[in-house]
């Protein structure tokens, strides 16, 4: 099985004299090519992950489940905006689209 804890992952750093006091700059995730793989094909399978899913999935990934629930919901905002301008375009080939103002 796996063990399962919260991970000491460097989550928030703050910059001298930029951060106010209480308040640390987060650091961008760099997420190897192996986790982005892993994470699309579990996107592709389903859009949303929730309790011991995305837990699991953080574990194996060596990543924090927030890193995982924030890369599932900037994903989703990818795949809708991309689903957006497929149905634009199939509208505009049509000569269904918007007209110009």
């Amino acid at each position: 099985g796996f063990l399962i804890s919260k991970c000491c992952f460097p989550l928030f750093k703050a910059k001298p004299g930029k951060a106010k006091p209480g308040k640390a700059k987060r650091v961008r995730t760099v997420f190897s090519s192996e986790q982005l793989a892993r994470l699309e094909r579990e996107f592709a399978r389903q859009q949303y992950l929730v309790g011991q899913e995305r837990c699991l999935l953080a574990s194996s990934l060596r990543l924090t489940e927030e890193q995982v629930k924030v890369w599932f919901q900037n994903r989703r905002i990818k795949w809708r905006k991309q689903s957006l301008e497929q149905q634009q375009a199939k509208l505009a080939k049509m000569g269904l689209g918007t007209p110009q103002r």
